[in-house]
């Protein structure tokens, strides 16, 4: 019997409770570990982080969860004490495995003939912390406790407009570079502590985060005729990816951006 190296080990995800990071940790629980989510949700839709701390204690794994505002230092400080106290009595101590997939931002033209419908500098400053920069003090911290060992890795979430532009996406898509030249700068420091990390870049998907997008359904339409597969991509492809690149197995990608989209970007 072939063991489970991911029996046990703990994972942390940014953005657990819907898209891609609600189908990677019911994906990562399947495959046996437990979740540690962090989600911003009002009470209006509790209900669905509920219904993923569910699926994941129903696959036999162990769910903490935490409502809070991933961007903010305190609030990341309280998670992060919490974090280490669950894990005081486990014996591999650390966190195997970090996803950020944070998807919260201005989606505003930056030149309007009103100055008042334009991105502020506040709303600019917000999505590039938000989608950005929590990369960085999220992996900051962990190391600095601990939680990130040799072995550990970490995925951020980008996407194609981290080098293509739409209307209204200019703030996401500085994000999306940044969050970018974040991970290649992470790689370069993490390296020497064994520690890897990469990021995805998924095809159009059809999540709360897209249909926030004024006139996504333009992209739906587009990807659905660039796409070799005939299909836009599922959060459920991008979680299946995760998991196999969750296998201690897997521990010479780092500095990366990975596309999962099934052929999409290289379609014209």
């Amino acid at each position: 019997m072939v063991e489970n190296e991911l029996q046990g080990r703990w994972a942390l995800i940014l953005g657990a409770s819907s898209g891609f990071g609600a189908a990677a940790a019911r994906g990562l629980a399947r495959a046996g570990m437990n979740i540690f989510g962090v989600h911003l949700d009002p009470r209006s839709r509790m209900a669905r982080a509920e219904a993923v701390i569910k699926d994941i204690e129903a696959a036999g794994a162990k769910a903490v969860f935490f409502n809070t505002n991933a961007a903010a230092e305190r609030k990341r400080a309280r998670v992060l004490d919490r974090m280490e106290t669950a894990l005081a009595d486990d014996p591999a101590g650390g966190v195997h495995f970090v996803l950020h997939s944070l998807a919260f931002g201005s989606l505003l033209p930056f030149i309007a003939d009103d100055p008042e419908e334009a991105i502020s500098e506040s709303q600019m400053e917000m999505t590039l912390r938000v989608m950005a920069h929590t990369l960085v003090y999220w992996v900051q911290d962990m190391v600095r406790r601990d939680l990130l060992r040799r072995g550990s890795r970490v995925y951020a979430l980008s996407s194609e407009g981290a080098e293509r532009m739409a209307a209204n996406y200019g703030a996401v898509s500085a994000a999306k570079a940044a969050l970018e030249s974040h991970m290649r700068q992470l790689t370069l420091e993490l390296g020497p502590r064994g520690i890897a990390i990469n990021c995805l870049r998924p095809g159009v998907t059809d999540t709360p985060a897209l249909r926030a997008i004024p006139g996504h359904e333009a992209y739906m339409e587009e990807a659905l005729r660039r796409n070799p597969h005939g299909r836009l991509t599922t959060p459920e492809d991008v979680a299946r990816a995760l998991v196999a690149l969750a296998s201690p197995e897997i521990s010479w990608i780092s500095g990366a951006v990975i596309p999962v989209d099934g052929g999409e970007t290289v379609v014209g």
